[in-house]
């Protein structure tokens, strides 16, 4: 190896021309006196004695200032390597967490400046969709991901869906039977509440209560649009849209259709799916029960588990809601200790915020 490609690579450890030009005298010698060292490289002998100071705390050299005169010696080059292979090891946790950490947060926004690529960010989401999820999308670019909305339904996903620009469930049906090499597909098997707007909103995505997307009207519905969308993975974030489009949108649009309740017994993580199916089976006359597993709010987080009949249920979800504010989402339950009522994840109001809910008939 040539001198200038070793001085490089030494470089590359942090070490200055001048210390590099005095390690490699160094190392020719072995070990020499300051002065010896100082007219090899081309340096002054006080120079010799900072610069050996430096290395030996960097562990290429020993300085011995007990002798006199004072001598400098070269540390083999393995025990050199060795060292410097260790503090490598020693930062790559560090760094390495570092980096996964930037990773994750650049992860968390993603910002999107074509329809195409807004469409694709939809399909993928909806195809990650393990709970539920809720999706405002314009009908010209329903049938675009009306078999990914499908299959998260049959997967047991709630999904509650507004079509927008569409006055009603007549129009939604003409456009996906129009759409090319669509088969006819009623609005019942592409969620569980479907609604229609006509009216533009942005195009708004909540995945699980954690992931999602968000989009101006003009971008979904001009191909040269300026507009951007923005694809979050935020659980911070995800809570305050689904609680805007629950609030602000999903209540001025129509409700136009409506999947069946699934058979009980049925056991969900997902509060909102709880509450939408022991709505159907109560409104259909059925009488069933909730057990319950989670904690009480008001008693120090301690665990509990509730059961009982379900008595009634507060919703926003189905027509005709009774909730008293857009989020609410709670199950009045008769236990054997009196009436608790349950709320899901960050419940306030309610006695119980559930983690588990097994829904069975009485």
């Amino acid at each position: 190896m040539d001198d200038r490609t070793l001085t490089d690579l030494l470089g590359r450890f942090g070490l200055s021309e001048k210390e590099i030009d005095t390690y490699l005298t160094l190392l020719g010698y072995g070990e020499a006196k300051a002065s010896t060292v100082a007219d090899a490289a081309g340096v002054s002998k006080r120079y010799v004695y900072s610069v050996s100071e430096s290395l030996a705390d960097r562990g290429f050299v020993e300085v011995h200032d007990h002798a006199v005169p004072t001598t400098v010696r070269a540390n083999p080059p393995e025990e050199v390597i060795e060292r410097l292979r260790s503090d490598a090891d020693a930062i790559r946790p560090g760094l390495e967490e570092r980096y996964s950490r930037a990773e994750r947060e650049a992860e968390q926004f993603e910002v999107v400046k074509s329809r195409v690529t807004v469409i694709k960010r939809i399909r993928s989401l909806l195809e990650d969709a393990d709970a539920e999820l809720t999706l405002s999308i314009p009908v010209k670019h329903l049938a675009t991901v009306r078999d990914a909305l499908a299959a998260a339904l049959d997967r047991g996903v709630l999904v509650l869906l507004v079509v927008t620009d569409v006055e009603d469930a007549a129009e939604v049906r003409d456009v996906l039977g129009d759409a090319e090499g669509a088969d006819p597909m009623d609005l019942e098997a592409l969620a569980s509440v479907v609604r229609t707007w006509g009216e533009a909103m942005p195009t708004m995505l909540t995945v699980d209560s954690a992931r999602g997307l968000v989009a101006p009207p003009e971008l979904l519905r001009r191909s040269d649009s300026d507009r951007q969308a923005i694809v979050f993975a935020q659980a911070q974030l995800a809570p305050v849209i689904v609680g805007a489009f629950m609030g602000n949108y999903w209540p001025a649009a129509a409700e136009v259709a409506r999947a069946e309740p699934a058979p009980l017994p049925v056991e969900y993580d997902d509060f909102r799916q709880v509450v939408f199916e022991a709505t159907l089976h109560l409104r259909a006359g059925r009488t069933i029960r909730a057990t319950v597993a989670g904690r009480r709010i008001d008693e120090g987080a301690e665990p509990v588990e509730v059961t009982g009949r379900v008595r009634s249920v507060k919703q926003a979800m189905v027509e005709p809601t009774n909730n008293e504010f857009p989020v609410e989402n709670s199950l009045t339950v008769e236990t054997e200790d009196g009436v608790v009522s349950v709320g899901g994840r960050d419940a306030f109001v309610e006695d119980v915020e559930a983690e588990l809910t097994r829904l069975e008939a009485e």
